[in-house]
């Protein structure tokens, strides 16, 4: 990945709402989401999510597809991967200094108990 398209990337996630879209993307897996479910689970309003999709369809981290009337949103993992290799490039000095698993599912929720 060149630099410029690196800049454009972190640019495009330094926002909190691209950045919850884009992790909500990327949980979703390669089949995406529909736009309306993205919005749903994010409490955001159409128009508001509209903006902040094409942020970071530009910054080519999403794509996006027609299917009937819905647009599916899915992470573009190869821009994602390709950001976290140029980030990592000269990690320590070439030592293996990666986490061990990058993918490991997030953690559930405790809920607080209450006394």
């Amino acid at each position: 990945m060149k630099k410029e398209r690196a800049v454009s990337a972190l640019a495009a996630l330094a926002q909190d709402n691209r950045l919850d879209v884009f992790r909500l993307l990327v949980q979703a897996g390669p089949d995406g989401m529909p736009a309306g479910r993205v919005a749903e689970a994010l409490g955001l309003a159409p128009n508001t999510l509209t903006f902040h999709f094409d942020r970071l369809r530009d910054a080519g981290l999403v794509t996006v597809r027609r299917d009937g009337r819905s647009m599916i949103y899915a992470a573009r993992f190869e821009t994602m991967n390709g950001l976290l290799a140029f980030l990592t490039e000269n990690c320590c000095k070439g030592a293996l200094c990666a986490p061990e698993a990058a993918c490991k599912p997030a953690r559930a929720k405790r809920a607080k108990v209450t006394a």
